[in-house]
């Protein structure tokens, strides 16, 4: 029992001493594992950044029956896209052909899929931080635990499913964002069925929120083809080296990061 407690003392004593022992090491961000986090973290950064930072509105142009007169009215909407809460609105701020258009608002709420994708990259881009630090900083830490390089595996599949099904649910979101957003929103206004003559104008581009589901669909090929390097750090792929550098009293397995 007594020795059993000591070696478990010795374990955790070379551990401190291992994580206090922070050494720069930059040679991973020069081989894929440590080369595509880089390219991972860049990605996740452009992933919400397109997202979270989008600003829309939708413009429809108005002929008032009396007076023949031509208004416009807007709708501002912006991330997280809870376009039933995007009223109209006119300026100057008055009524337009005797109408009150702030009780009209936009159609659907896409909040659920634009806040599970961006907040799931920040997710990926705060991990890729802790696992670059962990690479460059403590890489024989890295190299010498079977733990973490297997939770490293796990995370990156597991990172990489999720990718598929953040990505996937908010591109068919967006579409639906595009649609509510549309000229369609024009038959959608009961006022422009009866009271006034109404005409789409424009909306606001949507390039940016395109680009952010390119990045959702390359992160998840990033995600995808670096789960085969970590495999390969781990002792699934080579079990007997593991085995065989910790019966030697740690040392790393001749195949680096």
């Amino acid at each position: 029992m007594a020795s059993s407690i000591y070696l478990v003392r010795q374990r955790i004593s070379r551990l401190g001493q291992r994580m206090s022992s922070f050494q720069l090491n930059l040679n991973p961000l020069k081989e894929p594992l440590g080369f595509i986090k880089v390219l991972e973290w860049i990605a996740s950064i452009f992933a919400f950044a397109t997202c979270g930072g989008f600003k829309g509105k939708t413009e429809i142009q108005l002929t008032c029956h009396k007076g023949n007169e031509n208004k416009t009215i807007t709708a501002a909407f912006a991330y997280p896209f809870r376009l039933n809460e995007a009223s109209f609105d006119a300026i100057p701020n008055v009524n337009v052909c005797d109408i009150n258009w702030k009780n009209y608002v936009l159609i659907g709420d896409y909040s659920s899929s634009a806040q599970f994708y961006v907040t799931f990259a920040v997710f990926v881009f705060l991990y890729c931080l802790a696992a670059l630090l962990l690479y460059v900083g403590y890489t024989n830490l890295y190299r010498d635990s079977r733990k973490l390089p297997m939770i490293d595996f796990v995370v990156t599949l597991v990172a990489t499913f999720l990718w598929l099904v953040s990505t996937s649910a908010w591109a068919k979101a967006l579409t639906d964002i595009k649609i509510a957003t549309g000229p369609g929103i024009v038959k959608e206004l009961q006022p422009c069925n009866h009271q006034v003559t109404c005409y789409f104008g424009s909306v606001t581009s949507m390039g940016s929120l395109n680009v952010s589901v390119i990045f959702g669909f390359l992160n998840m090929i990033l995600w995808g083809g670096n789960a085969w390097f970590v495999y390969k750090e781990t002792s699934l792929h080579s079990p007997s080296n593991t085995s065989a550098s910790h019966s030697q009293g740690g040392i790393p397995p001749p195949s680096g990061i």
